[in-house]
């Protein structure tokens, strides 16, 4: 509906040597190791290891990033993602104005 805001989550992307994307998502999807899987905001807690891929992430205005990421863990808890990986670098260039 219009005039509705959308819940919004505090995602950080963190490899070991160095910070990779920090700020706020409407969704998030990451490699999984048992496959794909969907992070919205008020999801329920969770702690998952994931494999290389990529994981997407939706900004609240529909702006996506892609991040190719290797073997890792999420946790999510609290409307607060953080993806730990041993490497990761953005995909995209994403969109500057």
């Amino acid at each position: 509906m219009a005039g509705q805001e959308q819940s919004t989550m505090q995602v950080n992307i963190v490899a070991s040597d160095r910070p990779v994307w920090s700020g706020t998502a409407r969704s998030v999807t990451i490699p999984a190791s048992e496959g794909g899987m969907g992070i919205l905001p008020d999801h329920e807690p969770v702690l998952t290891v994931i494999r290389e891929g990529t994981v997407t992430v939706t900004e609240a205005e529909g702006t996506q990033h892609a991040f190719q990421v290797n073997d890792g863990f999420i946790a999510f808890d609290s409307n607060k993602l953080t993806v730990a990986v041993e490497r990761g670098s953005q995909v995209d260039e994403g969109q500057h104005e």
